[in-house]
């Protein structure tokens, strides 16, 4: 249901993988809902594929969506709009290394080629 900050991560995210080439398979991108009371695991599945095949969306009770979101420090509310609502919500991306860790945040306003950079820089790290 998001008109511009999810779709234009998930292009993004998918032009990166795209130029990772034989790299591709290094990377597994996730996505979490913010509002799980549109996006059910069918129409997740759906809208990921639309993307990537590989892209993976996560979904759960709005509790355990907010502790999630409470644990990335990330920001969402649901706002009226007429007969319906929109979700205000942040707008970045995490790049986790193969530990796990939160390595980098990436920004909204970054390109694809920007978060390629950061995305290979972590792939060329030895794993600690």
């Amino acid at each position: 249901q998001c008109p511009d900050v999810c779709p234009t991560a998930l292009s993004r995210a998918a032009a990166v993988k795209q130029q990772l080439g034989a790299d591709a398979a290094q990377l597994q991108v996730i996505f979490i809902t913010v509002d799980p009371e549109r996006d059910t695991p069918e129409l997740l599945r759906e809208y990921m594929a639309a993307f990537d095949p590989s892209f993976m969306a996560l979904t759960g009770s709005l509790e355990q969506i907010r502790a999630a979101a409470d644990e990335f420090r990330v920001y969402f509310k649901k706002v009226p709009t007429g007969s319906s609502y929109t979700m205000d919500h942040t707008a970045l991306s995490y790049l986790f290394d193969r530990q796990g860790r939160i390595r980098v945040v990436l920004r909204h306003e970054q390109t694809a080629d920007d978060y390629l950079a950061d995305v290979r820089a972590l792939l060329d790290e030895a794993p600690a």
